[in-house]
């Protein structure tokens, strides 16, 4: 069952599918990281996740995932 990935068309007309991953940091946290690539990949994610937005790096046109982090 192949899944509707969200995806965005960047300035210079790529379309990008967000996907996510949980990786653990040197520290040994556990945190989800949001990344783009140009086609479908396990991990790809239907929707953008809540408080996050997408914003495109001027130069390269890569779309990156932004959002408010969690303060302790």
């Amino acid at each position: 069952m192949a899944v509707a990935a969200y995806a965005h068309k960047n300035s210079k007309g790529q379309t990008y599918y967000l996907h996510s991953k949980n990786v653990t940091l040197r520290g040994g946290r556990k945190q989800v990281i949001y990344y783009f690539a140009r086609e479908v990949k396990p991990g790809a994610l239907e929707a953008l996740p809540e408080g996050k937005s997408v914003v495109e790096n001027k130069r390269t046109g890569l779309p990156l995932v932004k959002g408010s982090a969690k303060k302790k």
